[in-house]
């Protein structure tokens, strides 16, 4: 009974990607809703294997990699399916640790763009609605995500001073999306940033890496209904020195990292373009 209640479950959104693949064939429609269904059915997929390995992780001692297990696992999958590839520049900086992260957030896709590069040892922030979200929450909160909670600053300032001293002790780095959301455009450009992320590095005396993903919204772009498969460019860009800066600084960090990651955000973007019209 449990089984067929569980093949009936599972039938429904297969069935339907696939009856949507069929109308991509002709419709771009159906291309965009086939590949949007996909990504979340296997998000769902891999946030259920991540709440596993993050238990199992937890109890030899290796939490600290969950994040990346599950990641790459998404990656995996996803990018096969929907048919994406990232080729990402200066991988190596990727592997500085610890590290305050920082990149440009375009939409939801940046989820399968963290499943290729996000680095061992490292936890994300996120806003703290998404902890009760079944699956995707659960393993969030099981593999070490800093939750945020933006209407309490008391909250948010404790958040950060955890991550502190998990940045400290255990030489875990943070992800952070300095923009705090999704920007959706369809050029080349940053929103502002926020500047939590320069306290947090300066805070804990750790560098911060810039990671620039270039403009896709030639690949995904939700209100015109595209989605098409397609090469997307990163840059990781060299690791940026904190040690010896205090908070009086942190505005002239903000401004020089911004302006350098928007500089990269629109070469690799028009390399992106052409390399797309080449095709």
């Amino acid at each position: 009974m449990v089984n067929l209640l569980l093949l009936l479950i599972l039938s429904f959104p297969i069935g339907t990607i696939m009856a949507l693949t069929i109308l991509g064939r002709f419709f771009k429609t159906g291309r965009f809703y086939a590949r949007i269904l996909s990504c979340y059915f296997l998000l769902v997929t891999c946030a259920a294997y991540g709440v596993l390995a993050s238990v199992a992780l937890r109890l030899v001692g290796k939490v600290s990699i969950a994040q990346w297990t599950t990641a790459r696992a998404f990656k995996s999958l996803a990018c096969p399916v929907i048919g994406l590839e990232f080729k990402v520049e200066n991988e190596s900086a990727l592997d500085t640790r610890p590290a305050v992260f920082v990149s440009n957030h375009q939409s939801e896709l940046d989820i399968v763009f963290l499943g290729r590069v996000f680095p061992k040892h490292c936890s994300v922030t996120a806003k703290r609605s998404l902890k009760y979200i079944p699956f995707l929450g659960w393993f969030m909160a099981l593999s070490g995500t800093v939750f945020i909670d933006r209407t309490n600053r008391k909250s948010a300032i404790a958040a950060f001073d955890s991550a502190i001293q998990e940045i400290k002790g255990n030489r875990q780095s943070v992800w952070i999306f300095p923009e705090g959301t999704r920007s959706y455009f369809s050029k080349p450009e940053l929103l502002p940033f926020k500047k939590g992320a320069f306290h947090l590095a300066i805070q804990a005396g750790v560098p911060i890496v810039p990671v620039v993903v270039a403009n896709y919204s030639h690949i995904l772009h939700l209100r015109e209904r595209t989605f098409e498969p397609g090469v997307i460019n990163v840059k990781v860009l060299d690791p940026i020195d904190t040690k010896g800066l205090t908070t009086g600084d942190v505005d002239a960090l903000v401004l020089s990292t911004r302006e350098n990651m928007l500089k990269e955000l629109k070469l690799i973007s028009a390399t992106s373009v052409k390399a797309e019209k080449s095709q």
